[in-house]
């Protein structure tokens, strides 16, 4: 037997996700194996806000978080996944998976990655990196000298959609939560960047895109969409991507409908959830990978050390820790 521990739900979310809402427990996993099957020892975890609403709906007390982790085979009856291969799988906030048949485990290939880190799979050349590719490009359709607009975009998505952005020839503007952030858009080529806490958000978007906005990658969600809307050109795109600002509300946010503003405008808006894009995971990846490999693409992750931060990380998405993306290593 091997001994792993894994971080369950110990009561449902009522509010703002705290981090007593997690219980840590051991378990014990056969490491006598069936053919076909291996023992995975996790060396990378993702926590992202969709374990917020999504999966954790569907998560009892008691059970594993979900998530998708980086891990290696340490024991295998497996001829494709021997011992030290690296894999990346759903497993959840466990340190030890026996991997086998079970569907919901959902192993997938690992990107090519060469010298670079292997919990990019994890971020751009994971879950995150294609959430920025395709929700970007096949929702927005940018053309070059479009003027883009995108929110929390130090985030580990809309850092990804602003360069992406760039690299088509467009004109970016960014906000964050922290100067700090702030300037790393810059540093990203952002044209226009500003603290959405210390502004006016309208006056700071009709500053920021006198003429309006083509296309807006929305992160955020309830007021900061309701306003931005007022600031899109005729014929705008928009990709809702999530509604970080109220996944902690007890209630859903109220406002003004914005359904005549739509059809003045005759926008387009179009929710999305990426694994819809699945089958063609592998385009994004090659195309995300290679433009790492040019300097197009430049990234940042907010790391915590050791599996018990588990929760603080999860946390600390909803409070702005993270610049990047935010990952837990072994």
């Amino acid at each position: 037997m091997v001994k792993g521990k894994s971080w369950t739900l110990k009561n449902k979310f009522d509010g703002k996700v705290q981090t007593t809402n997690f219980e840590l427990i051991e378990e014990e996993i056969s490491d006598s194996l069936k053919d076909g099957e291996y023992l995975v020892e996790a060396l990378h975890w993702t926590v992202d806000p969709y374990m917020r609403t999504s999966e954790v709906g569907r998560v009892e007390a008691g059970q594993p978080m979900p998530g998708e982790q980086i891990s290696k085979v340490i024991v295998s009856k497996n001829a494709d996944h021997p011992v030290g291969s690296i894999v990346r799988l759903y497993a959840g906030w466990r340190t030890h998976t026996l991997v086998t048949s079970d569907a919901n485990q959902r192993v997938m290939k690992m990107p090519e990655l060469g010298d670079l880190p292997l919990s990019l799979a994890l971020g751009c050349m994971g879950m995150p990196g294609m959430t920025a590719y395709f929700g970007f490009l096949e929702l927005c359709q940018p053309k070059i000298g479009d003027t883009v607009l995108v929110n929390g975009a130090a985030g580990a998505v809309g850092s990804l959609v602003g360069q992406i952005a760039k690299i088509k020839g467009c004109k970016v503007v960014g906000c964050a939560g922290t100067d700090d952030k702030c300037k790393w858009l810059k540093e990203l080529g952002f044209d226009e960047v500003f603290n959405y806490k210390k502004v006016d958000l309208s006056e700071a978007l009709k500053a920021a895109a006198p003429d309006g906005f083509d296309c807006f990658f929305d992160n955020i969600g309830a007021d900061f969409t309701a306003t931005a809307l007022k600031h899109m050109k005729l014929f705008g795109r928009v990709s809702i991507c999530g509604q970080i600002s109220s996944y902690n509300d007890k209630a859903p946010p109220k406002g003004e409908y914005p359904f005549m503003l739509i059809l003045g405008k005759q926008l387009k808006i179009e929710g999305f959830i990426v694994m819809r894009w699945l089958p063609r995971w592998a385009e994004g990846e090659k195309a995300m990978g290679q433009w790492i490999k040019e300097g197009k693409i430049k990234f940042k992750e907010t790391v915590y050390k050791g599996f018990e931060k588990m929760p603080e990380a999860f946390v600390g998405l909803f409070d702005g820790a993270n610049t990047g993306k935010a990952i837990v290593s072994a």
